[in-house]
């Protein structure tokens, strides 16, 4: 049976980022209401070798973005990456969303065996569609979304697993 690259891409992209920024609105509002500066949640760090706050979303989008352009072939959207606020990394998503919505089954499917060539940093990693999207991104996307959610919880905000997955179960 083969798997719909699509179906295995996109709409993950969207419950998941869709989730991350139910996060992010109830950690905006747990700092308004506890009086904290945003700049401490959006700071922190599980260990300080590890990426912030800050940069665990912007890293989750990275990796969506990547995905679907990589895959279909379409021009990559940037960002500065200067968020500095949760209605900045909520923008940040919201665009992200917006921009994974816009591809359509027929631009992804199919993308199994097509030869990528990702540039990180200095280097260049070759993958198939399949190996890109499988093995790299999904395992990333997840990693950082993941630890987004466990910084917000380890602050005290009141998230559980629904909140984690978007959706009810």
């Amino acid at each position: 049976m083969t798997v719909s690259m699509y179906k295995v891409s996109v709409p993950i992209f969207v419950q998941f980022l869709t989730a991350l920024s139910a996060c992010l609105d109830k950690a905006e509002a747990h700092a308004t209401a506890k009086q904290l500066d945003q700049n401490y949640l959006l700071g922190m760090r599980l260990y300080p070798d590890m990426f912030s706050l800050q940069r665990q979303v912007q890293q989750a989008t990275n990796h969506a973005i990547r995905a679907c352009s990589a895959l279909s072939g379409a021009e990559i959207l940037t960002f500065p990456g200067n968020e500095a606020s949760f209605a900045d990394l909520k923008a940040r998503v919201a665009k992200t969303i917006d921009y994974v919505k816009g591809f359509k089954p027929a631009q992804i499917d199919g993308t199994e065996d097509k030869d990528i060539t990702i540039k990180m940093g200095a280097n260049e990693r070759k993958f198939t569609g399949q190996g890109l999207l499988l093995n790299h991104v999904l395992p990333n996307f997840y990693f950082h979304c993941t630890t987004a959610y466990d910084l917000l919880r380890h602050a005290g905000i009141d998230l559980g697993k629904r909140d984690f997955m978007g959706t009810p179960f």
